[in-house]
């Protein structure tokens, strides 16, 4: 079958945006034959193409006389696919997916003016358009890679780690990341509650390591250094094990595009604390599946996790429900299907 799809792959670092669009794209086969214009990270199964040859490819409409989609998710894959529609007179749609809760730089502007149409992922990404985009459609993820354990407490003791319930925060380890603000939150809440420990789960890279060694300094003295534990970075394939001995998750960014995250943790049957950045306001209802805070707001952090904390028996309850509306809504085979039939209406 012919290509009908292009996705953007620009990026040879892995980023929560690579991340996305490798999770989706396999459910997105089901619906059009795809291939990735730019090979990084990319599966065997998954074709990919170069620039030149996606310009030799779009030369002519597909047979049917439908054009392909081109669907970027960074600046440099809009232009990319700018440059083959005009310079190589590609026929192409192009679509771009807008995540970031910030105003858009003159360029990103510029260059959202020049696509088909522009989706975006919630109605606070969407809140920063110039103008509305054609549709929102939510990330998913894989509830069958992130899925609840059959038993959370044998899962926490496999991980050797000290008390009864971990509580979670993944990604790189830096201040955007709102380490710091579950660190202080934190530290007077784990003298209370001695049960708990906090896992910290991601990368230090090097320009961050000031940053890990002031909350290292932190911990030490509140003398709580065999309960808040840095995993380091892990293998992508024992993250979704990681997530399935949590009873807590946080996430705290400062700010975020839609941020994956907190889907995981539903997903993995984990109660979920979350800064209100991102779709995490959309997706969270408060006392439900977890509770959010202002983001960098350390005293509304504190409190929203003790209630979390002080009831450890209530956290099974929330992550059932966590893992319910993630089967409703949030899932990548809903994703795909919802982006595929979008895409359609543009060929």
């Amino acid at each position: 079958m012919p290509v009908e799809l292009i996705l953007g792959n620009s990026n040879p670092r892995f980023s929560g945006v690579t991340s996305t669009m490798l999770q989706v794209l396999n459910e997105q086969q089901k619906y059009l034959n795809l291939a990735v214009m730019g090979k990084h990270h990319l599966p065997a199964n998954v074709p990919s193409i170069t620039f030149l040859e996606a310009a030799k490819l779009t030369q002519a409409p597909l047979p049917d006389g439908r054009w392909r989609v081109f669907h970027a998710r960074r600046n440099d894959e809009m232009i990319q696919a700018l440059l083959l529609k005009h310079i190589f007179n590609a026929k192409i749609k192009i679509v771009f997916t807008s995540t970031a809760q910030r105003h858009h730089s003159a360029l990103t502007c510029w260059l959202m003016g020049k696509m088909d149409a522009v989706i975006s992922t919630c109605a606070a990404a969407a809140s920063y358009l110039e103008n509305p985009p054609a549709v929102i459609i939510p990330h998913g993820i894989d509830k069958n890679l992130y899925h609840p354990p059959s038993d959370r407490t044998a899962a926490w003791d496999a991980l050797g780690l000290p008390g009864k319930y971990g509580i979670g925060i993944f990604g790189r380890v830096r201040e955007q990341k709102g380490i710091d603000i579950l660190i202080e939150a934190s530290l007077p809440l784990l003298k209370i509650y001695p049960e708990f420990s906090l896992v910290i789960c991601g990368e230090i890279t090097p320009g961050n390591e000031k940053f890990v060694a002031q909350q290292q300094h932190k911990i030490s003295a509140a003398g709580l250094s065999q309960r808040v534990i840095f995993l380091g970075k892990q293998p992508f394939s024992r993250v979704p094990e990681l997530f399935r001995a949590m009873s807590i998750v946080a996430a705290l960014s400062r700010n975020e595009g839609f941020g994956l995250t907190v889907l995981e943790a539903m997903s993995s049957g984990a109660a979920v604390l979350a800064s209100q950045a991102g779709a995490w306001p959309e997706i969270i209802e408060e006392g439900v599946e977890g509770y959010t805070a202002p983001c960098s707001d350390v005293a509304a952090t504190r409190a929203q996790l003790e209630k979390l904390m002080r009831r450890p028996e209530y956290l099974p309850i929330m992550g059932e429900r966590g893992r319910k509306k993630v089967e409703q809504f949030y899932t990548i085979e809903r994703e795909a299907k919802a982006l595929c039939d979008f895409f359609k209406t543009l060929m």
